[in-house]
């Protein structure tokens, strides 16, 4: 090979070269001269490494110059994907774990954005001038909505079960029900949470029937806490026996016990006309005679990540004194979100937080605005797209419902010269970037969990679909 020809090391372009060129120009601002400079090395590098292995060799400087900046432009708008983005979820999936859950209410994204983002009252009493409570008020509220005695608040479920199992049954055992020891997203293994807590775990019954004796028989001197895991990701269904939960408080009680129930997505109002009538009702969890209960802030409560703990005072006492809780405890924008979202619980407002306006939504209005949508971007749509309307089912999601499955009217997309594939690449790749689903070799839109508000940006970037 030649020093100098065609496909020769000294033809690969220098970094300075890549970073003079207009692409990178382009770029700094948005990335950073100094990360910049590090994707034109790992450039040159592939280059180099290429012409090494024997590929590239036909290339003049000039092309390796052109493959270079084509190279580096990738490579930045890659950047730009990165980290926090808003998208447009068209899946039908409301709770959708990977975009981030439940949506806030405008209320919630306002307490954020104009009350909690700068100086706060986080721990600041106004009326006296001094030191506040972190999250009192929000507590306060899941007081007046669960009737416990008292609450706590730390970052997710995980964390509530793993500050609970570890003041109350370190060193100890914990009686669980082997059909309830449930793997849900994240790898969060309730098995692994107990190993980690310090506490011994006692399986009783068998996957599909527990009986109180189960657990009535695993209790000695060694027992400190019996535990019940809602199953929120699947349900066991046929021949299935558990206690109900009154009977394992009586029992947990009658020998001196606590009784814990991780309620997963748990519920603070009924739900029952969502479809949803196999979530716990906090209330009739804590009325029902459990101890303490935890459940998710961002699931079908609709607000921020958070784990939320109510009970008896003296076990949440113990838990806030615990030096776990501070590593575990909220910051000012999840109290935010969250104080806003509980007060809409309370005022009865369901209608303004989104994760339950989306759950009420009926076919007939969902199919209403989708023929809507289809007329218009029939009027202005890019030539080669065909829309029609699609009977087909939206999802609960977050772990939450596995059996619930709306009903709903999809926007089902075909290009005459593009393929399902590159239509719904494609669709991600906007701005804002937009999320569907492929079924039956077509990319379908439900618009149950687009936002009325988001329909121009959807409209717009189906208009900008060429082949």
């Amino acid at each position: 090979m030649s020093n100098s020809g065609p496909g020769s090391l000294r033809a690969i372009p220098s970094v300075d070269q890549l970073l003079r060129s207009h692409a990178a120009v382009e770029l700094r601002n948005a990335v950073g001269i100094q990360r910049l400079t590090a994707i034109a090395r790992d450039v040159t590098d592939q280059l180099r490494a290429q012409i090494a292995a024997g590929s590239l060799r036909d290339k003049s400087r000039e092309a390796l110059l052109e493959e270079g900046i084509r190279r580096l432009q990738r490579a930045g708008e890659r950047e730009g994907l990165l980290g926090f983005r808003r998208v447009i979820n068209a899946t039908g999936v409301i709770l959708h774990t990977n975009l981030g859950r439940a949506p806030l209410s405008v209320a919630a994204r306002n307490a954020v954005a104009r009350e909690a983002a700068g100086y706060c009252t986080l721990e600041y009493d106004l009326g006296t001038g001094e030191r506040g409570k972190r999250g009192g008020q929000a507590e306060e509220l899941l007081v007046q909505l669960t009737g416990a005695e008292a609450a706590l608040i730390v970052n997710n479920c995980a964390s509530a079960a793993l500050l609970i199992l570890t003041v109350l049954a370190h060193n100890g055992e914990t009686i669980v029900s082997r059909g309830e020891l449930v793997e849900i997203g994240g790898d969060f293994r309730v098995p692994d949470v107990m190993s980690n807590s310090g506490t011994r775990m006692i399986e009783v019954g068998t996957t599909n029937r527990t009986q109180l004796e189960d657990y009535r028989r695993a209790i000695n001197e060694n027992t400190r806490l019996i535990m019940r895991v809602h199953p929120s990701n699947y349900r066991i269904v046929g021949f299935t026996t558990s206690p109900d939960l009154p009977i394992l408080s009586s029992l947990a009680h009658e020998v001196g016990l606590f009784l814990y129930e991780d309620a997963g997505s748990g519920a603070i109002t009924d739900l029952t006309k969502f479809g949803l009538d196999d979530e716990p009702i906090i209330r009739e969890s804590i009325s029902a005679g459990a101890d303490v209960v935890t459940f998710s802030g961002d699931k079908l409560l609709g607000g921020p990540q958070a784990g939320l703990i109510v009970g008896r005072r003296e076990i949440i006492e113990r838990l806030r004194r615990s030096a776990l809780y501070r590593a575990l405890r909220v910051d000012k924008l999840c109290l935010a979100a969250l104080e806003a979202t509980l007060d809409a619980h309370r005022r009865g407002a369901l209608e303004e937080i989104p994760t339950l306006h989306m759950l009420g939504l009926s076919e007939g209005a969902i199919e209403t605005r989708a023929r809507n949508f289809v007329e218009r971007l029939e009027e202005a749509g890019p030539s080669g797209l065909k829309a029609n309307l699609a009977k087909g089912y939206s999802a609960v999601g977050g772990g939450s419902g596995p059996n619930v499955h709306p009903t709903t009217a999809l926007v089902a997309l075909e290009h005459e010269a593009l393929g399902a594939n590159e239509i719904e690449s494609r669709l991600r790749a906007a701005s804002p970037p937009i999320i569907s689903r492929i079924s039956d070799g077509r990319v379908m839109l439900d618009l149950r969990t687009v936002d009325i508000s988001e329909e121009s940006d959807l409209l717009a970037a189906l208009k900008s679909l060429e082949s």
